[in-house]
């Protein structure tokens, strides 16, 4: 039973260092790009990702921690991405532009 109480240790460890970093980057984020993006309100999702913090901190309590997962599931896979496409934060870390650009411009292969 220890391996299996090992492996929920470390579960609840990763439900809360996501939780942590979904916090962290909602309150990194504009709170025009919230609105923009019509996905609810900062204080909204602060207010929910704090709970799911306190949760997982101080209150082990299994069906309040699957909620606060699937809260911060939600906020990684539909709030984050409609937040950075409003915001101007295209995918892949490049900032527009095509494929083939580089730090100065295009690259056209030395034609």
């Amino acid at each position: 039973m220890t391996a299996f109480g090992g492996f929920m240790s470390l579960l609840f460890l990763a439900m809360l260092v996501l939780a942590v970093a979904a916090l962290v980057l909602a309150a990194m984020a504009r709170e025009d790009a919230y609105r923009a993006a019509d996905k609810k309100t900062k204080p909204f999702w602060l207010i929910i990702l704090g709970v799911t913090v306190a949760v997982n901190l101080l209150v082990p309590i299994l069906f309040l921690q699957i909620a606060g997962l699937i809260a911060t599931i939600v906020f990684f896979v539909d709030v984050r991405p409609a937040i950075k496409q409003v915001s101007g934060g295209g995918g892949g870390g490049r900032r527009g532009g095509s494929s083939s650009d580089g730090p100065y411009g295009p690259y056209n292969g030395g034609r």
